[in-house]
């Protein structure tokens, strides 16, 4: 991937972006057995966090495609650092001052959610817009580092918590914090580029929605956020409670090895992309992410569930690259609009999935691999969707 030396820092900071993207939607799962416990916080008052964490920033996904255009990639990049990072240190803080820790939760929950759905819609159509050559091979190494950084906040937090104790969490929250305070100087001196030329505009909202293969893309990305986070969402939780192995074990087999393949099945293809067919790999992932969901949720050997975990990571991991790169050929004009839209969908599935897995669990007393069983229909849905666009072209 040939890169302008002009542009050098802003892609090394948007790399940077997804590392905190996934601080902020992957270092509170690593607590909640800790939150029931010291909060005394119920399975579904749990599932709500996740599932605010993700409301918040499809609604943030669905504001942005009206006003970034308006303020600037520049000043919206800032603040989605800024509001990350204190939603982070907020987490630390408010729990202990009010009543009810519940409460302190949610509210640096909605903090740190809102940078981190600035954060999904601004980063994929900065570093589009950089001048390189093979985008979808770039658009595939931008993603590879949200799993990079997944796999760094487990690791680490599981060797602080090893060797600190898990009491000791809030100093950990504040560490994570300083990551997204610093990409926030380093945006401040990027080059930002636009994605259009002069005097060229993207398609309006009205434009998009007469598009039918635009409302086929954002079928498919809410079914690609939802297969990837629900199984992410709860690997923590379900390698603890329903495979019996301790937290630091089940963090390393769940959710470590869940983001090392999702990373290497971006890094794969942002390096020989030129040599595999996009939509081959994506079916041929869904029907791996199937396989995956079964594994998991039906064999009764705990070995053979985390290598079900494993697989699906390296599973979804094409499938929101993929499509932020089907989209840019498909509409290349569909500009900060489309983007944010398609970002839109992909939250309401990563807020979709691990809620649906957490309700059904609830209701069948528990049990993880039931939720996890009745998420089989998000990739199934998504293979289809593939097929039928591939059809219709």
């Amino acid at each position: 991937m040939k890169k302008n030396t002009n542009c050098m820092q802003t892609i090394y900071a948007c790399f940077i972006g997804y590392i905190v993207q996934a601080i902020v939607n992957n270092f509170v799962p690593l607590l909640f057995v800790t939150f029931q416990n010291n909060y005394y916080i119920s399975l579904e008052r749990i599932t709500f966090l996740i599932t605010l964490n993700f409301i918040i920033q499809l609604f943030v996904d669905l504001l942005s495609a009206f006003f970034i255009d308006r303020i600037g990639y520049r000043i919206s990049i800032l603040i989605a650092h800024i509001l990350s990072a204190a939603g982070l240190i907020l987490l630390t803080v408010l729990p202990e001052v009010f009543s009810s820790p519940y409460t302190g939760l949610v509210i640096a929950v909605i903090i740190y959610a809102i940078g981190g759905g600035l954060l999904e819609v601004l980063v994929s159509p900065i570093i589009e817009a950089c001048p390189t050559d093979n985008k979808e091979k770039a658009m595939s190494l931008l993603h590879s580092f949200y799993c990079w950084g997944h796999v760094g906040v487990v690791l680490l937090s599981t060797a602080f918590f090893w060797f600190f104790g898990i009491s000791h969490w809030k100093i950990l929250a504040l560490m994570w914090a300083v990551i997204p305070i610093f990409n926030t100087f380093l945006f401040r001196s990027a080059p930002i580029y636009s994605l259009h030329e002069e005097g060229e505009q993207g398609l309006s909202l009205r434009e998009l929605c007469t598009s039918k293969i635009f409302w086929m893309l954002l079928l498919m990305m809410t079914c690609a956020g939802a297969s990837e986070q629900a199984v992410s969402q709860w690997a923590s939780t379900f390698a603890e409670t329903s495979l019996h192995i301790s937290k630091t074990l089940g963090d390393l087999a769940g959710p470590l090895t869940f983001a090392a393949c999702m990373g290497a099945s971006r890094l794969l293809y942002g390096k020989y992309g030129d040599r595999i067919r996009l939509d081959l790999f994506m079916r041929g992932s869904c029907i791996l992410c199937i396989l995956s969901y079964l594994c998991i949720s039906i064999l009764p050997f705990p070995a053979l569930n985390l290598l079900g975990c494993a697989l699906c990571g390296f599973s979804v991991g094409i499938m929101w690259p993929g499509l932020f790169s089907t989209a840019s050929v498909s509409i290349p004009r569909g500009g900060t609009t489309m983007f944010a839209l398609l970002a839109l969908a992909g939250d309401l599935g990563c807020s979709g999935g691990p809620t649906l897995a957490g309700l059904v669990s609830s209701y069948a007393g528990g049990s993880l691999k039931s939720g996890i069983f009745a998420a089989i229909i998000f990739p199934a849905v998504l293979l289809l969707g593939l097929i039928k666009s591939k059809k219709s072209e």
